[in-house]
């Protein structure tokens, strides 16, 4: 009387579940942070003051469509593309470091 159960469907909706946690838990995320970094880039003017990727902080000097020249102090600039820039500063930090 009792016939055997059809094909369980809780595994099938375990994987959608775990699926679904990876991707609101990670990949979504890092496509937020992705866009934000592009509205950053895009956004890169001269005269801003930025700190790079590894840390160093300087003023934009010049732009180009990939590259941007940073100036540093008085007598380094470097050039490097724009996707290094990391975040842009509130104007005058470089003065308030410079002064401590």
């Amino acid at each position: 009387m009792n016939e055997a159960a059809g094909p369980s469907f809780l595994p099938f909706l375990m994987l959608l579940v775990f699926f679904l946690f990876i991707y609101f838990v990670t990949i979504r995320p890092q496509q937020k942070r992705q866009k934000e970094h592009e509205a950053l880039v895009t956004s890169l003017e001269k005269g801003d003051e930025v700190m790079t990727s590894s840390g160093l902080v300087g003023k934009i000097e010049n732009i180009t469509d990939r590259y941007v020249s940073v100036k540093l102090n008085d007598q380094v600039s470097i050039n490097m593309q724009k996707e290094f820039v990391a975040s842009k500063l509130p104007k005058g930090t470089i003065n308030s470091i410079e002064s401590q």
